[in-house]
């Protein structure tokens, strides 16, 4: 089972420590769900997981089915099977998203018949495009490129849906949207649950989670993993806060 495990993680940006010892393990089947105040280092842990170059790792390993991967490049972690929905996408002008997802696709493909690949490719982008409510007008624009907020993250969504990753990292999936988008972004999200997909959703807020029910939730103060339970201790944040956790973020994980 595809496992993707987080091992005394520490991460400096410009020469300050940002990750102070992460530890996680997510597995294929499970849904986790990181929550924290603004620059606890969520963001910053979806960069690392991913190999954004700004970020380095001082200590500790990142592990894919027990394969450290610190040093591989972002498209051969990708290979391994993660994803990454960005929590401010890129626009990518002249890059038709269409053309795009067909190209890495049939990369991944192991079908020699053009053809047949190509009919299961229109098949699999109608039902996506159904699934999240957009026009099939949507997949013939440039990759982002003058797309709302809230189109944006049905793009990032459409893609994790045709991708189908073995463990998808989604940063602030939720920030900007309304409630019906949300519903839609939620559902599509939701389309993949089962054994063969795991995920770790990094949020602000309880909402999204209303809608998905991770099965594990996690706190992160100030580079550390404060706390960890279920799905409950979400809507506990959503009546506390984050401050009763704070002094626990000093005693390490």
């Amino acid at each position: 089972m595809k496992t993707l495990e987080i091992i005394n993680l520490h991460v400096n940006v410009e020469g300050k420590e940002i990750l102070k010892g992460i530890n996680l393990k997510v597995k294929k089947g499970e849904i986790h769900a990181i929550m924290g105040p603004n620059g606890s280092g969520k963001s910053t842990l979806a960069s690392v997981l991913m190999g954004h170059p700004k970020y380095v790792v001082t200590k500790g390993k990142i592990l894919v089915d027990g394969q450290d991967i610190n040093s591989l490049s972002p498209d051969k972690r990708a290979r391994l099977g993660l994803f990454l929905a960005f929590q401010y996408p890129q626009e990518v002008e002249g890059l038709n998203l269409s053309n795009f997802l067909f190209t890495v696709l049939k990369s991944k493909s192991e079908e020699k018949k053009m053809f047949q690949f190509t009919q299961q490719f229109k098949k699999l982008m109608d039902e996506n495009l159904s699934l999240l409510e957009l026009d099939k007008s949507f997949t013939e624009r440039s990759l982002n490129y003058g797309f709302s907020g809230g189109e944006k993250k049905r793009a990032e969504i459409f893609q994790l849906l045709m991708l189908k990753p073995d463990i998808a990292i989604l940063d602030e999936t939720d920030s900007g949207l309304d409630i019906d988008s949300l519903k839609v972004v939620s559902k599509g999200i939701n389309s993949l649950r089962g054994e063969d997909f795991g995920a770790l959703v990094i949020t602000h807020y309880q909402r999204i989670l209303s809608y998905l029910e991770p099965d594990f939730v996690h706190v992160m103060i100030n580079g550390k993993i404060a706390k960890s339970g279920s799905h409950d201790l979400a809507n506990e944040l959503e009546k506390k806060g984050y401050n009763w956790l704070s002094e626990k973020s000093n005693g390490g994980n």
